[in-house]
């Protein structure tokens, strides 16, 4: 069991949802939190709340799909908090549109926040823990990284790719002292919806119903992270369920299809998968 007590964690999409949840875990831990999303007042209030609980915080201002202010957050978390122990790549958003439907700018950007936004932030922490020998990389996929959902292609795919850099990478830094952890989650009752409809111009029809049984706290993510980073592992999964459905759709990929295939249909209005 590793003892969290001053070490400093940088988390990215902290101004809500998972994001926010786990810097307040983290911090009653006693590790010094570093916070990064686009809304100031939001992370102000966050960093208030971990002071007032005796905490030690900063909050940075920004976009991680802008590599610079990644840089600058790192840099901005190690001059106040120390070393950086820990980073959480959990900035990220969601759609709901068929791949033809879909502009290339929108498939772009969701590449540029969910998977490049997840290596910007990585990046300029690493060579500080490889220097240290110690340190713990986070990245926030999704249960969903493990199967092609329909109108679902681009957050899947950016899913997939943090959970597949994440198992390469575990295995390339695992004998330097760092250890990488993919987290995926279920639903959760976060802005993740709200944020999606926007994306998609209309409301959303599958995720929503096909995730309404499974509907997470924020929370339970949080304590999830919380316990990963005291006794590492490689993949962090909040329900057992969910994890052996996934096992089944990937040993049986036609059976996943037809359902899925009937869900589209059903759901959606859409032609039967191939």
């Amino acid at each position: 069991m590793i003892d969290l007590q001053d070490k400093p964690i940088a988390i990215t999409g902290a101004s809500s949802g998972i994001g926010r949840a786990t810097a307040l875990a983290c911090a009653r831990t006693g590790m010094p939190v570093a916070v990064m999303a686009r809304r100031r007042e939001m992370l102000d209030e966050l960093v208030d709340e971990i002071r007032r609980g005796g905490g030690r915080a900063t909050a940075f201002a920004g976009s991680v799909d802008d590599a610079d202010a990644c840089v600058r957050f790192i840099e901005q978390s190690e001059a106040e908090l120390g070393p950086t122990y820990a980073v959480f790549a959990n900035a990220g958003y969601g759609m709901e549109k068929p791949v033809l439907a879909s502009t290339e700018d929108e498939l772009r950007r969701m590449f540029e926040v969910n998977f490049w936004g997840s290596l910007n932030v990585i990046r300029p922490a690493l060579p500080g823990m490889l220097e240290r020998g110690q340190g713990h990389v986070l990245m926030c996929s999704s249960c969903i990284s493990k199967l092609g959902v329909p109108c679902y292609a681009p957050y899947c795919s950016t899913k997939a790719c943090q959970d597949m850099f994440g198992r390469v990478m575990r295995h390339e830094l695992s004998s330097r002292g760092v250890h990488v952890s993919t987290i995926h989650p279920v639903s959760t009752r976060t802005e993740f919806f709200e944020t999606a409809a926007t994306q998609s111009g209309h409301e959303i029809r599958l995720m929503d119903r096909m995730t309404e049984r499974f509907m997470q706290p924020a929370e339970r993510v949080a304590d999830a992270v919380v316990r990963c980073l005291r006794k590492p592992r490689g993949e962090v999964w909040t329900s057992v369920s969910t994890r052996l459905s996934m096992a089944f759709a990937l040993a049986c990929p036609g059976l996943a299809d037809r359902a899925l295939g009937r869900m589209a249909r059903k759901k959606l209005g859409i032609g039967e998968l191939p």
